[in-house]
């Protein structure tokens, strides 16, 4: 009997110590972080339907360029606001830190550590419509959905430009403005935008699908831009 008994209760702290298989929407930290054996970054995982996020800006950098160096072919790596190309000086500032990186789309198609991968364009939906969105939605380009937006997006204006509409970041994801550098060359409005590759092309060979959140509204747009572009990456568990 106190064999049973023993089991019984080893069973029981077994189930509440270990995460459930799909523990819901918002869920955070299920598996507690993950660490990039690349560099040594811990990151923090948000649950969101039956998918596991990054709950942060991936910031691998394996190398840096500064913003007038572009390619929708080549990889290339860029930190917002840093003009230089030395690794170490761009790990130092403050939009590294808080953001990540900007990556190209050849960079971010290979820049989530093993295990992880670049959303498609169809798993940027399934999040999506976890959050709430109607399937009707779900393939318009640009203005979508209600309020989906506003449960990725941090809250209060730490680093999102006021008004942060509709920020509730009821899901966890957590997401932050770290701008873009355009295929001009230019970095755009940190603080304001949020932009995030997936890895499903647009019909052109030198497109691919992308989301953002604006400061400005609690909705998701799904746009396509040149791959020469650099925006924000968040990983998906494989």
């Amino acid at each position: 009997m106190k064999k049973i008994v023993l089991l019984l209760a080893a069973g029981l702290l077994l189930f509440s110590c270990c995460p459930q298989e799909n523990p819901g929407l918002g869920n955070p930290n299920p598996f507690g972080t993950f660490t990039d054996s690349r560099d040594g970054k811990v990151y923090n995982i948000v649950t969101i339907g039956k998918q596991f996020w990054m709950a942060e800006n991936l910031a691998y950098l394996p190398s840096v360029v500064d913003p007038g160096t572009g390619s929708y072919t080549e990889p290339y790596y860029s930190v917002y606001g840093y003009n230089g190309t030395d690794v170490a000086a761009a790990k130092a500032t403050e939009n590294y830190q808080t953001y990540g990186v900007l990556y190209n789309w050849p960079a971010a198609m290979t820049a989530c550590p093993e295990g992880w991968h670049l959303p498609s364009d169809a798993e940027w939906k399934q999040m999506e419509m976890a959050l709430g969105m109607s399937s009707d939605q779900l393939d318009l380009e640009g203005t979508r959905g209600s309020i989906e937006g506003g449960k990725m997006k941090e809250t209060g204006i730490t680093h999102w430009t006021t008004p942060n509409t509709g920020a509730t970041n009821s899901s966890g994801f957590t997401a932050l403005p770290g701008g873009a550098r355009g295929y001009n060359g230019t970095f755009d409005d940190v603080t304001g935008i949020g932009k995030w590759w997936s890895s499903t092309q647009y019909s052109s060979i030198t497109s691919a699908w992308t989301r953002e959140l604006y400061h400005w509204s609690s909705k998701v747009f799904r746009m396509f831009y040149y791959m020469g572009s650099a925006f924000s990456v968040r990983c998906v568990r494989s």
